[in-house]
């Protein structure tokens, strides 16, 4: 049985037909509309969450699918004890695939050995959020036409960010690609991240603080927020949390066919003065979200189209 676990549970190959099946998905928009009829996902969410559960939810009913879960750990047994063992295996007897999103790294790898049918991974913590690097595989395809030969630049909590190190690892399997990290020295890419993926690779990275030196190289633009949830200290959070926002200033030196990319929410991080630039591709990245969590759910479902 296939899970969503980590980026990595996939191939080049099988990211590449998940990448055209949502592109089909984009031009025939009704050859799919059927596809799930009779089939119902359960979705676990013990973290807020818009994008990502509104994202998978409207993905199901286009399907043709039915949704059912809770939004928040409040909500479910959770709240009296329960283990994510027994909630999985409860909820596995009502629904066809599982979506989860927990606070705590390696609790859907957990869910995937106990539940019995398939189980995705919708972030744990700070440490993956594969279907959010799909999506920006995706959105990078559609605006970039490929893969290859590009510079990525990473700008934001890189300490932190689950989508950051997803993304890292699902793009230096893609040739002659380098990074540019950009991040206060107090949230800087984990080592594990350069020792497990960049290094062995021979993937060119640089680390630098100053967004302004790194722009006119920048092919892509990946900014993220500082996320207040996963700091212990809140006035280390409200020291860095406004270390680099992005205004149209501050593109004046970058190529004009830049692609400005954000996993969202924002907080201001990026001025809204941004949206309108036509290299902002944040929204889009949204609706592309949708399209590859389709091909991921009937991937996954072992539906054929």
């Amino acid at each position: 049985m296939k899970h969503c676990i980590d980026i990595k549970d996939f191939t080049v190959d099988e990211i590449n037909e998940l990448i055209a099946t949502a592109e089909d998905i984009i031009e025939n928009p009704v050859k799919y509309a059927h596809t799930c009829n009779g089939k119902k996902m359960a979705t676990l969410f013990y973290e807020p969450s818009t994008r990502t559960r509104l994202s998978f939810e409207a993905a199901m009913y286009e399907l043709g699918g039915v949704v059912l879960g809770f939004s928040e750990a409040a909500s479910s047994s959770v709240s009296k004890g329960e283990s994510v063992a027994d909630t999985v295996r409860t909820v596995a007897c009502y629904a066809d695939i599982i979506v989860m999103r927990h606070p705590k790294e390696g609790a859907p790898l957990v869910a995937s050995m106990k539940a019995g049918i398939p189980v995705i991974n919708a972030g744990d913590g700070g440490h993956n959020h594969p279907t959010q690097t799909l999506t920006d595989l995706l959105t990078i395809k559609r605006e970039k036409g490929g893969f290859s030969g590009l510079t990525i630049g990473i700008c934001g909590d890189l300490k932190f960010g689950r989508t950051v190190h997803s993304l890292i690892n699902a793009m230096s399997r893609y040739p002659d690609v380098s990074f540019v990290l950009i991040s206060p020295e107090e949230l800087c890419i984990p080592d594990y991240v350069k020792e497990e993926t960049l290094i062995p690779k021979n993937i060119p990275f640089i680390e630098t603080t100053s967004l302004d030196d790194a722009m006119p190289y920048l092919d892509i633009l990946y900014m993220t927020r500082v996320q207040r949830e996963r700091f212990f200290n809140e006035a280390d959070y409200l020291r860095l949390k406004d270390t680099y926002i992005l205004t149209p200033d501050k593109l004046k030196n970058a190529k004009p066919d830049l692609s400005i990319m954000h996993p969202l929410p924002r907080v201001n991080e990026i001025s809204v003065a941004v949206d309108d630039d036509p290299r902002a591709c944040y929204f889009r990245q949204v609706r592309y979200g949708k399209f590859i969590r389709m091909a991921l759910i009937l991937r996954l479902l072992e539906i054929s189209v």
